[in-house]
């Protein structure tokens, strides 16, 4: 009986400690997400949609354009610089994807701790349309980056089976997802969206990593090129590691993979003008695994390769991003 007593006495302690530990890591994280969200507030504004909210930028008068972030990202990766260069010829809408920012996650996708789901790239377009059908955009040319990319994907193919003024009259990547890649992910997104990462891993990073691990994630996703001056603090970087916002972009990658497949027996039915803007020394999209062969087998898209350019053309050249919108506009008719 002294050993099971022992025993259980010591399970209590150690209960209690990790009981402690959860209740400080919460507490820690929920201060800093208050801290975060008042020096980074929404900059745009929200759109009832079937279960919850879209938070919009709109600016500018033409043809529409939608733009979708990528993974990890917000709205503001496009407030920083491209929507002002489009703004005198379009009315351009950047809209936070669900989960992201400050858009709600679709609205039957799970999202406890312990969940693994993400929001597949087509239920994330149907939500993001729906917005966009309230806020009266038209034929608009559709372009996203990275992530946001197979998101506009999405858009374009549920078009295929689906008459709306909201369908895309065409499509813009900037080094976007567009098809299967042969490798599993690594430790970061498999880890992360299990449900011991949900529940144990994730609060941790969220309440303790410092500013420092943010901004080298950046110049990461920038590389080979510089980040531009001022853009970290433009963007908020650390909106991207609250609790549910880590939570939700780690799983809508870490089960991305079987949509692309899906989608890509659909990809030689579309006809609308896809532009496509791509590095060639983009390593966390590479341009030989997507765009190289999305052309193959899809006969209205067109590659502009930038020589030497990572994984954020549109910020490397950002001219090129006006560029090849304008290109997309001009081969659906549009100007």
């Amino acid at each position: 009986m002294t050993l099971i007593k022992s025993a259980l006495k010591g399970l209590s302690y150690t209960g209690a400690a990790l009981g402690l530990s959860a209740l400080l890591t919460g507490c820690v994280s929920s201060a800093r997400t208050q801290a975060t969200e008042e020096a980074f507030p929404p900059v745009g504004q929200f759109a009832d949609v079937t279960g919850g909210r879209v938070h919009y930028v709109q600016k500018g008068s033409g043809p529409h354009v939608v733009l979708l972030h990528g993974a990890g990202g917000n709205l503001r990766d496009f407030t920083f610089d491209l929507v002002d260069r489009l703004a005198d010829d379009f009315t351009v809408t950047a809209f936070d994807r669900p989960g992201l920012g400050y858009t709600d996650r679709v609205p039957q996708v799970e999202t406890g701790p312990l969940a693994t789901d993400g929001d597949s790239p087509a239920d994330q377009a149907r939500m993001l349309r729906e917005a966009a059908t309230q806020l009266g955009i038209e034929n608009p040319i559709v372009a996203g980056h990275s992530f946001g990319g197979i998101v506009a994907m999405a858009w374009a193919d549920i078009g295929l089976g689906e008459e709306a003024p909201v369908n895309a009259s065409g499509i813009v990547s900037f080094g976007g997802v567009l098809m299967p890649w042969p490798d599993d992910l690594g430790a970061y997104y498999t880890v992360n969206g299990s449900p011991i990462g949900g529940a144990v891993v994730i609060p941790l990073i969220s309440a303790f990593a410092p500013l420092s691990t943010i901004e080298g994630a950046v110049e990461g996703i920038f590389a080979p090129d510089p980040v531009p001056e001022g853009y970290v603090a433009h963007i908020g970087a650390p909106l991207a590691v609250r609790q549910e916002t880590f939570r939700a972009n780690v799983r809508q990658v870490n089960t991305l993979r079987p949509h692309v497949v899906e989608m890509t027996t659909r990809y030689p039915q579309l006809t609308l003008p896809i532009e496509i803007l791509h590095g060639t020394a983009d390593t966390t999209v590479p341009d030989f695994v997507h765009p190289i062969e999305f052309v193959k087998i899809v006969d209205s898209a067109r590659l502009t390769s930038l020589p030497g350019v990572g994984h954020m053309p549109h910020h490397a050249d950002p001219q090129a991003a006006v560029d090849a919108i304008v290109r997309a506009a001009d081969r659906a008719g549009l100007r």
